[in-house]
């Protein structure tokens, strides 16, 4: 315990909500001025004199009216890196399910938590929410002079800049940690704004006309000459502010925030656990804490940890508010779709917008280089056994998208932390896209991982394929022998195989690889179901290749390449199974022609077979939509259909140089 007269903490990081500045302030401890308590009274910032039987749940407060129902609510959040993301993904999911007035949500973050919240804010679309951002890294100066042994670093200090961080005109805000749990609507803490009267009325403006940065920043420097470093960030500097002007708090009562750390006390702030609005997990530990009703508090934060984020896309009736960018002009889109149309569901999916999540997981980008390459693929939860082998192939930076469930995403997080495989590895990138539709997005999944990479070139692969062992350093090699960085136009190819053994010895070499295919226990990719996939890659020339070889493009090809990042991206309208791969190979030997400085006429885009580079392709179960392709006829007309409007589109933007394709496509086929 510290000296009596120090500012003194029990809780430990924090949300009290002292409407210190209209709820500028969340403390997150025992403000301790030499005050005496009641018996019974816990041990929370800002509680009131506990009732005789020790609690004041909700019973004790009285009914105050909430705010008009179309008043905008704001509120502040300070949330930094790829963790604290997600932290505030399920704070927001808890405040959107109860909610019923448009918020306003006030954003300080770092670089990162930023890219990660603007994308998936964008994406979610979200009625009557607004999201302004504020730049920590900007705010950092005004609080790295003060020492800080906190686990939250300096974020952890940036409440205490907020008046001046904030826009000048805004009056009142509700801030927020974010590791708290909303029970209970927001307006009713926003309500309490009303119940405040003369100096204890303490809101931004209040405290901007205060003086509140000299006041905090002279109370910081005295205290720090007795105490080495804050152990509670900016709650030891508040409770000293307070311990000296005890007229700037207007307690909450505790069911405000009751936290969950290692030393609350929160039993006597309630009776019931149905009394409870904030549930704050103030701790590393989390859902660790011992407390009598943290099977009830668990599956609360469960449930919105888990919770489908796209059923929170509901509209606020009677509260006209402007439309989240893009959907109006979404919903004419949808509206015009004829759902007695047998290719509804095609129609549907390309207009879907999926929630996405980049960097679900701490990311540490690896440091530039001229002829780096990042593996791009994407997958489902049926898939997650094979990224283990994948790490084990592949030591180079990844780009992987997840199509999952927002508890599937939890289950993720958990395969991941227990792998020693995924955990030990900060260069992969998972970027989740929620899953919504009949039909799995393959395209747009693939676009979300390829616009994520940021190496100058991408291998462009699927989940179900290891490469070989020595891939990423012969790639990177190979890029930089044929001088692609230099102006010439490529698309490294690389060659695919495929067993049908589960039990399956992978080849440490083209040597070994083709003592395989003699032996039937390897095959060319696809070559009994789809040999126009990969026929022109010319295995039998492979075999014998010492150097990379051109091919020509060909009806059906869809080879894997390696290109630079900027390629053209997939097109979304290819969801499901069939020809997603075959469109965009149309799309990169469609780009205009270079005309190289040692050439005097245009080049063709080149496509280069690499000799010793290969990937195999490993047995599993077929998917749900290459089932439907195989079984409904329908699902084959709709497929065609795309094609058709693919090759429309096409000759649209390349004109006479994409009548070879129109030509090859027109030819007759056999069976696919």
């Amino acid at each position: 315990m510290l000296p009596r007269g120090r500012p003194r903490a029990l809780g430990a990081a924090a949300l009290l909500l002292l409407l210190l500045v209209i709820g500028f302030f969340l403390f997150r401890g025992d403000l301790d001025y030499e005050r005496p308590r009641p018996r019974g009274t816990a041990a929370f910032d800002g509680d009131p004199p506990a009732d005789p039987g020790g609690h004041n749940g909700s019973d004790c407060i009285p009914p105050r009216p909430r705010p008009p129902k179309c008043e905008l609510l704001q509120v502040a959040i300070v949330c930094a890196g790829h963790n604290s993301s997600r932290d505030v993904i399920t704070l927001v999911k808890s405040m959107l399910f109860y909610r019923k007035n448009p918020l306003h949500l006030h954003l300080v973050t770092d670089a990162v938590a930023r890219n990660i919240l603007e994308t998936l804010f964008h994406m979610w679309m979200v009625p009557a929410v607004q999201i302004s951002f504020y730049n920590a890294d900007e705010l950092k100066p005004q609080v790295s002079w003060i020492p800080n042994k906190h686990y939250s670093g300096l974020y952890g200090l940036m409440k205490l800049v907020l008046p001046s961080a904030l826009p000048p005109d805004l009056a009142r805000v509700i801030v927020l940690d974010t590791d708290v749990t909303f029970a209970s609507n927001i307006a009713e803490l926003w309500a309490l704004f009303a119940h405040f009267s003369g100096v204890i009325l303490l809101r931004l403006d209040r405290l901007r006309q205060a003086g509140w940065e000299q006041m905090w920043k002279l109370t910081a420097t005295r205290e720090l000459l007795t105490l080495p470093a804050t152990s509670l960030a900016d709650q030891d500097i508040f409770n000293a502010i307070i311990k000296e002007h005890p007229w700037l708090v207007q307690p909450l009562p505790c069911v405000w925030n009751v936290q969950l750390s290692d030393h609350t006390l929160a039993e006597r702030c309630y009776s019931e656990a149905s009394d409870l609005k904030v549930i704050h997990w103030n701790s590393p530990k989390k859902l660790r804490v011992k407390n009598k009703h943290v099977e009830s508090f668990r599956n609360l934060y469960l449930t919105f940890l888990e919770y489908d984020g796209n059923l929170l896309r509901r509209e606020l009736f009677g509260c006209p508010r402007p439309p989240p960018p893009g959907a109006e002009q979404l919903q004419r889109a949808l509206a015009q779709l004829d759902e007695e149309d047998a290719c509804f569901e095609f129609r549907r999916q390309q207009l879907t917008v999926h929630r996405v999540h980049i960097t679900f997981l701490p990311h540490k980008p690896p440091p530039p280089q001229p002829h780096d390459v990042t593996l791009v693929a994407q997958l489902s939860m049926d898939r997650m056994q094979m990224l283990e082998a994948l790490c084990r192939h592949w030591p180079g930076p990844m780009s992987l998208a997840l199509y999952l469930t927002d508890a599937e995403a939890q289950q993720f997080l958990r395969f991941v932390e227990t792998s020693v495989v995924l955990s030990a590895r900060q260069d992969v990138a998972y970027h989740v896209v929620y899953r919504e539709g009949p039909l799995y997005p393959i395209n747009q999944l693939r676009n979300v991982a390829l616009a994520q990479a940021l190496t100058p070139y991408v291998f462009l692969s699927d989940i179900d394929f290891l490469p070989a062992y020595s891939l990423y350093d012969y790639l990177r090699a190979s890029i930089q022998q044929l001088e692609l960085g230099s102006g010439r136009k490529a698309a490294l190819v690389v060659p695919a195989f495929e067993t049908l053994h589960y039990r399956f010895s992978f080849p440490s070499s083209k040597a070994e690889l083709l003592a395989l295919l003699d032996a039937g226990s390897l095959h060319t990719f696809r070559y009994h179901e789809w040999p126009r996939g990969h026929a022109p890659t010319d295995y039998a020339r492979w075999r014998e290749a010492q150097a990379p070889y051109h091919v020509q493009w060909a009806a059906d090809y869809e080879p894997y390449v390696v290109v630079p990042r900027d390629c053209p991206r997939y097109d979304p309208r290819f969801a499901g199974f069939g020809w997603n791969k075959v469109a965009h190979v149309m799309e990169l030997d469609a780009q205009p022609r270079q005309r190289l400085s040692a050439c005097p006429t245009p080049q063709e885009y080149e496509l280069l077979v690499l000799p010793e580079a290969f990937v195999i392709h490993l047995p599993h179960a077929p998917s749900l939509d290459i089932s439907r392709f195989r079984s409904s006829p329908t699902y084959r007309d709709c497929l065609q259909a795309l094609k058709d409007e693919f090759h429309q589109d096409l000759s649209r933007r390349y004109g006479a140089a994409a009548l070879k394709y129109l030509t090859a496509l027109q030819q007759p086929r056999g069976p696919t």
